[in-house]
């Protein structure tokens, strides 16, 4: 006894009208196609195809995600720098009397995210830098002995009394932060970036 499922012709192939049948993507004949595509008889071959107009549009839409992208990234560049400015008035620091020579403290200037170094050494002289390495911003640690400051992820070292970069993988010198002392006082009152 037939299947009646395999009896039908609309189910086991398609009419013979050449406007009602479907060929696929590879153009066989119907009878030559695999079964999945005899149970599923609809074929888009241009679906995988991208119109030139959709094409252009995502061009559009991506140039216009990274202009965007990159107007976010000035404005806040340019939010912070106000702020730095702004911030980057006198702030006291420490005092002389609780800062022995010979020992360092630091501080954040001239923003909240922004961590500094203060040494007073033994000759009694003040330096301040930006505790950011030039390499790759690990936190410098004085070694005031040796006159230097020292970056412990890659052994990177700067002269205490310049902030130059004297040895290892850091490009240039630290950046310094300006001093002003007035009686027992040390004020923060600017940065200096160097670039030599």
């Amino acid at each position: 006894m037939s299947d009646p499922k395999t009896s039908r012709p609309d189910v086991d192939e398609p009419t013979r009208d050449p406007d009602d049948m479907t060929l696929g993507p590879d153009h066989r004949p119907w009878s030559a196609q695999p079964r999945w595509r005899r149970d599923f008889p609809i074929d888009w071959p241009e679906d995988g195809f991208v119109a030139r107009r959709d094409f252009v549009k995502f061009l559009v839409l991506t140039s216009f995600a990274f202009v965007a992208g990159q107007a976010w990234i000035a404005a806040k560049r340019m939010l912070r720098r106000r702020h730095e400015e702004a911030a980057s008035s006198e702030l006291k620091i420490a005092s002389l009397s609780s800062l022995p020579r010979g020992s360092a403290t630091t501080f954040r200037y001239p923003g909240g995210d922004d961590p500094c170094l203060l040494v007073h050494d033994h000759d009694g002289q003040l330096y301040a830098y930006s505790q950011s390495c030039t390499h790759l911003s690990c936190a410098v640690v004085p070694e005031i002995e040796r006159g230097l400051l020292r970056c412990p992820c890659h052994e990177g070292y700067f002269e205490l009394r310049s902030g130059k970069n004297v040895a290892g993988p850091p490009p240039r010198p630290l950046p310094r932060i300006m001093l002003a002392v007035r009686g027992d006082d040390v004020f923060a009152v600017g940065v200096e970036t160097r670039t030599v």
